[in-house]
């Protein structure tokens, strides 16, 4: 399955080629690489020759911004009910994932036809992203990053976003110990949302490694659903593990409790130079 995020005005990608992808944010053309873009086709998007801003690796790892004519932020906006303040990051992030979009929609969607009262727990948050779709469904939303800086970002997405007065509860954490501690206080959630890292160390220098930790981690994840929860979302940027693999674990761990089955596919953008769809990673969505 493909969930394709073709409802954004302020953002597009125009070319994809060479192991890079050519993209518009509101005023400002970005060049970015991206391993997904094996081909070599013929640059026809006029954009490759007057973009702001071009993200180059280096070859001992990383990269830098190059031929940098960009305000320090600017902000975009997804449809009626979502701003962000973009900004160009170390490994070529902007602090928003645009093909997230089709989870957005579903997430706000889910929360607002539940007709009741509805937690959501966001783990590995980010720029609050899915934590705003939530809130914009009438969530109550717990947001958990161990990042202090990506946290505030997302607190200034939802003063953007004209969200600020919602509740939403702003953690910085690690997202292992705060769910313990969450079981601990008998704390459950109508839907949870979570974009694990490939790898990652802990505050006291746990290693996490998406293929051996995220399955225990699940299991753990689990205990906190409601009797009548309405959706788990995992999204899964691994390279390598398969949209089913992630689907099979879910399935194993929520649906034993609760019914229901995952359906997994990718994310992906149309690009408007030639029509077709550029994947960006795997999605995971399990419904009882």
């Amino acid at each position: 399955m493909l969930w394709v995020s073709d409802a954004w005005k302020d953002y597009e990608v125009l070319d994809a080629t060479g192991g890079e992808r050519l993209e518009r944010w509101g005023d400002h053309i970005l060049v970015r690489p991206d391993p997904q873009v094996i081909w070599n086709t013929p640059k026809t998007a006029f954009e490759w020759k007057r973009y702001d801003a071009r993200y180059v690796r280096s070859n001992t790892g990383g990269g830098r911004w190059t031929d940098h004519d960009l305000p320090e932020r600017w902000q975009i906006k997804y449809k009626d009910y979502l701003t962000f303040n973009v900004k160009p990051m170390n490994f070529k992030h902007t602090g928003v994932f645009p093909e997230q979009a089709a989870n957005w929609d579903f997430i706000r969607e889910k929360v607002s036809f539940a007709g009741r009262p509805v937690r959501v727990l966001n783990l590995f948050a980010y720029s609050g992203g899915a934590t705003l779709a939530a809130a914009a469904g009438g969530a109550e939303v717990f947001h958990v990053d161990a990042s202090k800086g990506m946290v505030q970002w997302a607190k200034e997405n939802a003063v953007a976003s004209g969200l600020s007065g919602c509740p939403i509860h702003w953690m910085v954490d690690d997202c292992a110990k705060f769910i313990q501690r969450e079981i601990r206080r008998g704390r459950k959630y109508d839907g949870i949302i979570m974009d694990p890292p490939s790898y990652g160390r802990g505050p006291s220098g746990e290693i996490w490694k998406m293929e051996t930790s995220f399955y225990p981690f699940l299991l753990e994840v689990a205990k906190l659903l409601t009797d009548d929860p309405l959706f788990v979302i995992i999204n899964a940027y691994t390279t390598g593990l398969a949209p089913s693999a992630v689907g099979y674990a879910a399935d194993v761990v929520f649906s034993p409790g609760h019914g229901g089955s995952t359906s997994v596919g990718e994310l992906g953008l149309t690009v408007k130079s030639t029509g077709r769809m550029l994947p960006c990673g795997s999605t995971g969505r399990w419904t009882p």
